[in-house]
């Protein structure tokens, strides 16, 4: 059976997907942006600020689907610009613990609205 999840905590979807989906035990999310649900603009203050809040937007994401980051074992890490991935890891580090999620990181040309990282993540209840 597979379930939409959906909540106003993190930004709507911009095009023909949902914010995430679950299917059994496992949750699907959606890359996130550093959009800031108040304002939808992105984060101001650079890849530090973005990536904090693309981790409020899974935040919210995976709580609406009755989920935390403890429970995610896949995550995703696209970036504008691979010199940005240590500012990114260091906020990274600052969300998990051991046993840490398995990571792959993707240097794109670009991301929607310009922004600088999107964040996706596998959960599993």
């Amino acid at each position: 059976m597979i379930q939409v999840i959906s909540t106003h905590n993190a930004p709507a979807a911009i095009g023909p997907y949902s914010q995430a989906i679950k299917t059994g035990s496992v949750i699907y999310t959606s890359g996130q942006l550093g959009i800031d649900t108040a304002t939808g603009n992105l984060a101001e203050g650079g890849i530090t600020a973005q990536t904090h809040q693309a981790f409020r937007n899974l935040i919210a994401i995976l709580e609406a689907a009755g989920a935390s980051l403890n429970q995610v074992v896949k995550t995703t890490v696209f970036l504008a610009d691979m010199a940005d991935f240590a500012a990114m890891n260091g906020v990274y580090a600052e969300y998990f613990q051991e046993p840490f999620p398995a990571r792959s990181t993707i240097a794109v040309k670009s991301l929607p609205k310009n922004g600088l990282v999107e964040i996706e993540a596998v959960a599993v209840l």
